[in-house]
């Protein structure tokens, strides 16, 4: 079976070595049958002319440099080459990145930055929960890891197999660990065992199972561990994007988001950057007032906050989004002049209900939104390449006036031969 492996690596995969000397495998068609043999793939599923494939190129070679000296086999594989391949994975757009193990596989959803993919990798090629049994291997883990989750305690009873089977869930999205009290206590003050705390930002937020509560079985506390664990494993203020907006979206609460324009070098203006900061401070400096019903983010994404508000809104931009209705608010105050008491304001007024809401997820607005972003899609590429844009929708408008031309001349002729043969029948009468 080895030596039937390599014959097919050989024979199959193109081993490229970049000017940066990393190692590449190009896979091909036999992959849909070899990543049954075991072993762990990150592959990106990519085609020559996706321009967001391209910007992915250098992250990509970071990453495979990164994880050289794992068991994680790094691959790409050219859709427009081996298309078999994309469809067996159920790849629809590019670049699309996935964690390939042999009988299932996990679609990376988040941001497409080295460090980001690297995580989700290591994270899915480890066990749910990985066990500490060293302090300083817990030192180790808080200064690499921004956000994880753990466990403290005997890995057995309900706490436990809730927390196991919830990690092996979201395994995708966050790192779990477990830890014996001897080593967990020289890091956070544990009062109770078992327990379950999240580290983020250089603080530890416990799980509670509730108190006042007349039934606590397995059913509520997988439901209340479910609810935190979805809630806390996004950071304070993360930055916000069209790919992961959707994972913000499962809190299910409101999302506080910050629209900023941000240069090729990371830069905001300044007057964009004092609005930003005092939006994060407010969020962390009151999060006891406003986590359980907000989420903050920022976003330097200006068609995100278009699609949301449908309509092309000006640069600092706030709103605030329903997760569940994907209803819309919007200060009536330009964001520049707002402080912070006047945020505090407009939040207040969208939990008590008094502030204007818009949009929504009905009919209308949903075909009205496909309008928006297809009209704007439009413009963007007509400013961007009028000839390319042309050329594009010419094509199939020329392709369908054609056949409409065809079946109604068709027609015609059709009914005119028809006049010409009952006038010569008359004739002959």
């Amino acid at each position: 079976m080895n030596v039937l492996i390599y014959f097919f690596l050989l024979t199959e995969f193109v081993l490229l070595v970049s000017p940066s000397s990393k190692w590449i495998l190009e896979l091909g068609d036999n992959f849909i049958d070899i990543r049954k043999d075991g072993g762990y793939w990150l592959v990106k599923f990519y085609t020559p002319w996706c321009g967001h494939c391209k910007r992915l190129d250098p992250v990509w070679a970071h990453v495979v440099q990164a994880l050289k000296n794992t068991h994680i086999r790094v691959g790409k594989v050219d859709c427009s080459v081996f298309p078999n391949v994309g469809r067996a994975f159920d790849v629809t757009m590019y670049p699309t990145i996935k964690l390939i193990k042999p009988e299932e596989d996990f679609t990376f959803e988040g941001e497409k930055a080295t460090e980001e993919i690297i995580n989700f990798a290591i994270r899915l090629a480890g066990p749910p929960v990985q066990q500490v049994t060293r302090t300083e291997s817990l030192t180790n883990i808080k200064n690499m890891n921004q956000l994880f989750f753990m466990y403290v305690g005997e890995r057995e009873g309900l706490l436990w197999n809730t927390f196991y089977n919830l990690a092996s869930k979201f395994q995708a999205h966050a790192f779990y660990y477990s830890a014996s009290e001897e080593i967990a206590k020289n890091h956070v003050d544990i009062h109770k065992l078992p327990a379950v705390f999240v580290h983020k930002e250089n603080s530890h937020y416990f799980y509670s199972v509730g108190e006042g509560n007349d039934v606590v079985d397995a059913d509520y506390i997988n439901a209340s561990m479910h609810k935190w664990i979805n809630e806390e494993r996004f950071e304070t203020f993360p930055k916000l994007t069209e790919t992961n907006i959707n994972e913000i979206l499962h809190t299910r609460k409101y999302i506080v988001l910050v629209i900023v324009e941000e240069n090729k070098l990371l830069q905001i203006p300044k007057e964009m950057i004092d609005f930003k900061n005092t939006v994060e401070s407010l969020a962390r400096t009151k999060r006891h007032k406003y986590h359980n019903h907000f989420q903050f983010g920022w976003s330097n994404s200006h068609d995100l906050a278009n699609n949301i508000a449908m309509q092309i809104v000006p640069l600092p931009y706030l709103l605030v989004l329903n997760s569940t209705t994907l209803h819309h608010y919007v200060p009536e105050d330009d964001p520049t002049e707002m402080t912070a008491d006047a945020i505090e304001l407009f939040l207040e007024r969208i939990l008590n209900q008094t502030a204007p809401v818009y949009g929504g997820n009905d009919l209308a607005v949903r075909l009205y939104r496909a309008y928006f972003k297809s009209r704007t899609t439009l413009s963007e590429r007509w400013r961007g390449n009028p000839a390319l844009t042309t050329v594009l929708l010419g094509l199939p408008l020329g392709f369908f006036s054609f056949i409409v031309y065809s079946c109604c001349c068709a027609n015609i002729l059709d009914a005119d031969e028809d006049e010409e043969e009952e006038l010569l029948h008359e004739k002959k009468d």
